[in-house]
């Protein structure tokens, strides 16, 4: 048994990267397909789509590297792993939508100001295909990234969602363009301009839990209650009083006062504290260490 979980955090961490290297394909096509069709089609709402795409090839790349330096060994100089790398990975994908949603808004605000010829009805084909691909890609990246508990996937995941938001308020753009006719050439560009506050709104929802990883936050859940009912259950355990548990990358660290009777000698609170932790490591495999300081009744 202990052989086969051994390996959970580097397969995770594996099973990520690919996820990563997926996305990171199909962006190369979508940026070459949806800045042609763009181009050709006079559309800088499918051009801004292209940047953004672009921005993700970087933010995936940022990612793919995240993930491979969190799931390396312990060193000397990184005794506690490099799991940190990996929320860092995933606020660097955060800054790198708001640098993207300020740019396409920029442009999008000088197409408004100066007068352009209507988009191309062939654009709209393009951008239900984008849809299709990116919703997909989404669903299977977030997937991965909950099975793994990596935030940076997950904000992978995020990126290919923003990029089905601004199609989405693009397709709605370009349709209000062409029904409209003359008139309503910049309605693709104020369609950029809506999907700019969606990008913003996603790089937070990206951020934010990052950057509390990062702060050694609380996780999610039952993390605590969890961790002190194993403790609690060990022969011995008088009681628990203090418990924290913080995440790095794919692992878990907790710190826990266990409380034991006070007349025990030195070596029998020793082997309860490694029963306890014991304990914790065998029923949370993702959980690293446990630092048990022992506190008489």
């Amino acid at each position: 048994m202990e052989q086969s979980r051994q390996p959970t955090n580097r397969e995770r961490a594996e099973k990520g990267q690919s996820s990563t290297l997926l996305g990171i394909g199909a962006n190369v096509a979508l940026v070459l397909g949806k800045g042609t069709a763009g181009v050709v089609g006079h559309s800088y709402a499918l051009i801004a789509e292209a940047i953004e795409s672009g921005t993700d090839i970087l933010s995936s790349l940022i990612v793919w590297l995240g993930l491979r330096t969190a799931a390396r060994e312990p060193d000397e100089n990184h005794p506690y792993g490099h799991g940190k790398a990996e929320p860092l990975a995933a606020i660097m994908v955060a800054i790198a939508l708001v640098a993207a949603a300020a740019y396409i808004a920029t442009e999008g605000i000088l197409h408004i100001l100066t007068p352009h010829q209507l988009p191309a009805p062939f654009t709209l084909a393009v951008l239900a295909v984008v849809i299709a691909i990116k919703e997909t890609l989404y669903r299977r990246v977030n997937k991965v990234g909950k099975e793994v508990d990596s935030s940076a996937v997950k904000a992978d995941a995020w990126h290919h969602r923003a990029d089905v938001i601004t199609s989405c308020t693009a397709f709605i753009g370009i349709s209000i363009a062409l029904i409209g006719g003359k008139g309503y050439e910049s309605a693709d560009d104020w369609a950029a301009l809506v999907a700019c506050c969606f990008i913003v709104f996603n790089a937070y929802h990206i951020f934010r839990p990052a950057f509390g990883e990062i702060m050694d936050e609380a996780p999610a859940g039952t993390w605590a209650e969890d961790v002190r009912a194993l403790a609690e259950a060990v022969p011995g355990v008088v009681a628990t009083e203090k418990c924290y548990v913080r995440k790095m990358g794919f692992e878990f660290f907790a710190d826990l006062h266990v409380i034991v009777d006070g007349t025990i000698n030195v070596r029998e609170g020793h082997d309860i504290a490694h029963a306890v932790k014991a304990t914790i490591m065998q029923a949370k495999p993702a959980v690293y260490n446990v630092l048990v300081h022992i506190e008489p009744a």
